[in-house]
């Protein structure tokens, strides 16, 4: 068996875990308490769950990456975890002490997830092979989340909700058996050196971790904001349970579909797409600001962060070829997961009417754009400039001011993807960098 397919096991079946939580939870969790208590609970436990993470992370994890197994023993420990907290809220499945056990079990997902993409680039065979990889195993987390809120939606409504958490225990305590066989791989054997941090810092990079960072904010505002504001009507928790299906599905989809996109336009054009249809969607909906338009949005939104984050993969798969791409994704992830539990805090304490909601993600999507364009004009001037205005050492010996790497584009910026290094030059020129230039690769 592949490592490959061992991480896909695993992943499957965290996923499913996931999902039967959710079923189980959607009779107890938001919708067992009156409102206000409810979003109390919630303010603090985000607070209180994600403060440690912020801080932690960047202690921890390059530690972790440097030891044998660490992830492995990462995803081992937190499907453990997992499968006990979900042990303990079936004792009580209604009372105020399920907010502390659900946001724990937050906290430990996004931790999965952190480790999981750090793990991808080391079960493939090619750098070429990792956006495929993720997408597949997006989509398995897509096809896995559906078969396993069957079984989960039955054990709700002939048991009871207690009887669907122990179900997604199980599927835990399956997944720690599959973890146990993940391979164990360094993923970092090293500290991070200057060529690995000059290229995680290129611009290309910043502006599509921008990107990125806002449709992965986007997806933690979207669900909290819907989790309340749907909770006002009779139906509330059939609303809310098709918006997740909604969310689900098109996540789904995106996955499926993004490997085909990304053979049809750059990398950088996926992303805008991303940023576009999000703002379109929110401000367009928020017109209707309808429970079927927070449920429409909720699709829009995954659909977008699905695409997006293939995009982002491979321009750090592209940009940043020298860099260790375990170590790469850890970090970003980290950086998005907590952009995740930001929004989800600000959901949950501005507390916006339905309509207002929806049309604070269209605009906070629609300002991401313009920013990113506005970035894309001031660097292609001041490349503009820098071509008009040669240094003198470049007149007398002809020679390119860039250095041995290429300037990677901005998004829209142009030029072929697949253009990577112009030639090396040598270390003679007597005339330094200037400021802009010095953000690119040297040579050693």
């Amino acid at each position: 068996m592949s490592k490959f397919t061992r991480l896909a096991i695993t992943h499957a079946l965290m996923m499913a875990g996931d999902a039967a939580m959710v079923v189980a939870l959607a009779d107890s969790f938001f919708f067992s308490v009156e409102l206000n208590a409810a979003r109390t609970q919630v303010l603090l436990f985000l607070a209180i769950s994600f403060a440690p993470f912020l801080f932690v992370a960047p202690l921890i994890g390059p530690l972790i990456d440097r030891m044998a197994g660490g992830r492995r023993l990462v995803i081992q420990v937190v499907a453990v975890l997992r499968a006990v907290l979900l042990l303990l809220m079936a004792q009580d499945a209604d009372g105020l002490e399920l907010f502390p056990l659900v946001f724990a079990s937050l906290v430990l997902q996004k931790t999965y997830a952190v480790s999981k993409s750090a793990l991808v680039p080391s079960t493939v065979r090619s750098k070429t092979e990792l956006v495929e990889a993720n997408s597949k195993l997006g989509l398995l987390s897509g096809l896995t989340g559906v078969v396993a809120v069957v079984p989960a939606g039955l054990l709700l409504t002939f048991v009871g909700s207690s009887a669907a958490l122990v179900y997604g225990a199980l599927l835990f305590a399956a997944a720690f058996v599959s973890a146990r066989r993940l391979a164990p791989e360094v993923v970092a054997a090293t500290a991070a050196d200057e060529v690995e941090e000059i290229e995680l810092h290129s611009p290309s990079l910043r502006v599509a971790s921008i990107a990125m960072t806002v449709l992965r904010a986007n997806v933690g505002f979207t669900f909290f904001h819907l989790a309340f504001w749907l909770r006002t009507f009779d139906n509330g928790t059939a609303l809310f349970g098709a918006a997740i299906a909604t969310s689900a599905l098109s996540t789904m989809f995106g996955n499926a579909l993004a490997p085909r996109v990304r053979r049809a336009m750059r990398e950088e054009t996926m992303l805008t797409v991303a940023l576009s249809l999000s703002a379109v969607g929110g401000v367009g909906l928020a017109v209707f600001g309808t429970p079927a338009a927070g449920v429409a949005l909720a699709g829009i939104v995954g659909f977008s962060a699905a695409i997006g984050r293939l995009a982002f993969e491979s321009i750090v798969q592209r940009d940043a070829p020298e860099a260790n791409q375990g170590r790469a994704f850890a970090s970003f992830e980290t950086r998005f997961q907590f952009a995740w539990a930001s929004a989800a805090f600000f959901a949950v304490a501005i507390q916006a009417p339905g309509a207002i909601g929806l049309l604070i993600v269209g605009v906070v999507a629609a300002g991401t754009m313009l920013q990113i364009q506005f970035r894309n004009v001031a660097t292609t001037r001041r490349r503009s400039k820098r071509r008009r205005r040669p240094s003198s050492s470049v007149r007398r010996s002809g020679r390119s001011p860039r250095g041995r790497h290429e300037v990677p584009e901005a998004l829209h910026g142009g030029g072929d993807s697949t253009r990577r290094r112009l030639p090396r030059v040598q270390a003679t020129d007597p005339e330094p960098q200037s400021r802009s230039e010095s953000e690119w690769p040297r040579d050693p």
